[in-house]
């Protein structure tokens, strides 16, 4: 009976928000926080908005932060040209292509199987919040090329 009265959705949010805040992700803490009050004032009329484009808005300020040290000059021509002469940068490409692709293959599973996406969500989610992970394909890549190079 209770339960038919309890918003479980918010219910989840709050989890969310104390695993943030337990394991000290900001990251996580941010967004729940965010989505709570969406959801309690009258800017939950913008989730669909967010549904529809959060993801796509979320990669470009990624890619943004990406590319940045290339814009600032942090990164050189010369050094992203002396890539292509590393072992370790070439397999750096590879695997960043390899991440891309299943990235771009991912998008579609949940697009063709919305069925999967509720389990996609917690796992993330969970990777963020009690393993430290951050939700991000660069950075996955990053992480497998260190476990391919054995440095990190």
């Amino acid at each position: 009976m209770i339960m038919s009265q309890l918003d479980v959705n918010l219910l989840v949010l709050l989890v969310l928000l104390a695993c943030g805040i337990f394991s000290q992700n900001a990251a996580v803490t941010i967004a729940a926080g965010v989505l709570i009050f969406f959801k309690l004032t009258p800017l939950s009329q913008f989730f669909p908005y967010l549904q529809q484009h959060g993801l796509n808005i979320g990669i470009i300020i990624l890619t943004i932060a990406v590319l940045v040290p290339i814009a600032s000059g942090r990164i050189s021509g010369e050094s992203i040209f002396k890539s292509f002469l590393s072992v370790k940068s070439l397999l750096a490409i590879a695997i960043g292509v390899l991440v891309a692709w299943l990235g771009g293959r991912g998008v579609k599973l949940m697009s063709n199987q919305p069925d999967v996406v509720a389990g996609l969500l917690v796992g993330t989610v969970a990777g963020v919040a009690l393993l430290r992970g951050v939700p991000v394909g660069p950075l996955i890549a990053a992480g497998l090329l260190t476990l391919i190079i054995g440095t990190g």
